[in-house]
C-alpha cells in the first residue's frame, strides 16, 4: 500500500479541489495613431452575459493549454489570422469555486482597427487608450455572500452543531466608468491587475 501511495503522489500534478470550468482570455493591445489602446468586446445577444464588456476568450477545449485557448478564441471572435496575434505572456489568474480563468497579454499587429470584423458572438469592438487606466483607478464595491442551509443539513455530524460560526464571504468587485460601456467584474479585475504589474515594474 505504501508503494502505491508513493507512486500516486510522487509525480501527481496538484489541481484545485472541485470541478471548476477552465477559461482563458487575451488582453489585446493595439496601436491606433501611435497611441497604445486596449481592445474590448461587447458581447452579443446570442452568448451568456449579453451586452457586457469582455476580452476575447472562452472555455478550453480537449487537450488544449490555456494559452492555446486564448489565442484560438481571439482568432475566432475577431476573425484574425494567427500572425496578427503576438502573445507577450501571462499575468495572475483568477480561481473561484466554479471558475479558473487565465489571462494572457499581447498585441494585435498589422491589423488596423477598421479591418477587424468580429464574429456573431461579438456585438461590437471598441478601444480605450491605455493611459486612461493609469489615470483612472477603478471603483471597488463589495457584495456579501451569505450562508444558507437546507433543512436536511447534517449539523449532528459537526462538533459545534447548529452553534457553528459560519463566515459570510465578502467579494470585492472593481468597476471602471466608461462612456456608454460597462467594465466590471473579472474583466475589470484583470485590467486592474495588469496596470498594477506595469506600475510595479516601472517603480522597481
Amino acid at each position: 500500500m505504501l508503494e502505491t501511495i508513493r507512486k500516486t503522489i510522487e509525480h501527481y500534478d496538484p489541481k484545485p479541489i472541485g470541478r471548476q470550468k477552465e477559461f482563458a482570455v487575451f488582453l489585446p493591445l493595439i496601436r491606433i495613431e501611435d497611441t497604445l489602446h486596449v481592445l474590448f468586446e461587447k458581447r452579443s445577444q446570442i452568448v451568456s452575459q449579453p451586452g457586457e464588456t469582455s476580452f476575447p476568450g472562452g472555455a478550453l477545449e480537449n487537450n488544449e493549454t490555456y494559452k492555446e485557448a486564448a489565442v484560438r478564441e481571439t482568432q475566432e471572435e475577431l476573425n484574425l489570422d494567427l500572425d496578427h496575434i503576438t502573445v507577450y505572456g501571462e499575468i495572475d489568474y483568477i480561481a473561484t469555486q466554479t471558475h479558473i480563468i487565465h489571462c494572457f497579454v499581447g498585441e494585435l499587429v498589422n491589423c488596423p482597427i477598421e479591418s477587424i470584423h468580429p464574429n456573431e458572438e461579438v456585438e461590437e469592438i471598441f478601444t480605450i487608450p491605455l493611459t486612461y487606466f493609469f489615470k483612472q483607478k477603478p471603483e471597488v464595491h463589495s457584495v456579501e455572500l451569505k450562508i444558507e442551509h437546507k433543512e436536511d443539513f447534517p449539523f449532528e455530524l459537526m462538533s459545534s452543531g447548529t452553534g457553528h460560526k459560519w463566515s459570510n464571504r465578502k467579494q470585492m468587485i472593481p468597476f471602471y466608468r466608461l462612456e456608454n460601456q460597462f467594465l466590471w467584474g473579472f474583466t475589470a479585475q484583470f485590467m486592474q491587475r495588469f496596470i498594477e504589474l506595469i506600475e510595479e515594474q516601472s517603480q522597481s
